[in-house]
């Protein structure tokens, strides 16, 4: 459960009034040891790859997501790396854990200039809610009872504000039969209390390794490439994709709608 001052708000105001733009970095899979791979890539050189990107290519960024598994080893070293890298991109980045993180290490060691803990955002028209997917020693995840009562609280402590739900395990099956068996518990469930508040527009996720988006009854439900190693869409076992390390880059309206693409780094 999220401790007091990871659940009290916090407020931004967008850059550009018309939209807030932000980046969803997810699964990076960092080593303490800087020479350490993930099947054969080097976690931290694909990282900074993907980093460098999403500063160049996205113009102003009001927000990143870092949406779990940022370390592979769950080590104060992977942290420490990346709370520097992430203040080197100067972006207010808010984080949650993955099945691969080490909840308490992240506590202690994730943190910086640009680095926060809060798990409920509000920005302009929009709030965002970071939850904890992740069971102890699991792979598989679930949201818990307190983590439902948390979304609650804040959708309905703002009910003006439109929602984006943010979490690390999928709530809709990817069609890859392997990572399906390893996603939320109870997903029907939390699809069930999403569609109970009318100002969700958006569910975003990591954990898969690839690209997937639907639009269900007007919310739309993303997943995101990791910033490594990708997972072959639509296999039945494990695999390995072709595709490059990629991050998703992401504008709120006004009106509650969400454009949204994912870009890949090339020739890595």
């Amino acid at each position: 459960m999220s401790s007091p001052v990871e659940a009290k708000p916090r407020q931004f105001t967008p850059a550009n009034p018309d939209r807030v733009s932000l980046v969803q970095i997810t699964d990076c899979h960092i080593f303490a040891a800087a020479e350490d791979c993930l099947r054969g890539m080097n976690t931290r050189r694909s990282f900074e790859a993907v980093s460098r990107a999403a500063v160049d290519n996205s113009g102003h960024l009001d927000l990143l997501l870092a949406t779990g598994d940022l370390s592979q080893d769950g080590s104060a070293g992977s942290y420490a790396y990346l709370a520097r890298q992430f203040d080197d991109m100067e972006i207010a980045t808010f984080w949650l854990p993955g099945n691969h993180d080490e909840i308490d290490n992240m506590r202690e060691h994730f943190t910086g200039n640009q680095i926060d803990a809060a798990k409920h955002i509000l920005i302009a028209d929009w709030q965002i809610v970071m939850l904890d997917s992740t069971i102890s020693g699991e792979v598989h995840g679930r949201v818990s009872g307190n983590q439902l009562q948390f979304l609650g609280d804040c959708l309905r402590a703002y009910p003006e504000k439109h929602g984006l739900v943010c979490l690390h395990h999928q709530a809709l099956d990817t069609g890859s039969l392997w990572i399906d068996q390893m996603g939320l518990l109870d997903a029907d469930r939390f699809r069930e209390k999403i569609t109970q508040h009318d100002n969700v527009r958006g569910v975003l996720w990591g954990h898969v390794h690839q690209e997937t988006r639907q639009t269900i009854d007007d919310i739309e439900w993303m997943s995101t490439p990791s910033s490594c190693v990708q997972f072959k869409p639509n296999s039945k076992d494990f695999a390995i994709g072709t595709e490059t390390p990629g991050y998703r880059y992401i504008s709120l309206h006004p009106d509650g709608s969400i454009s949204s693409r994912v870009h890949r780094v090339d020739n890595f």
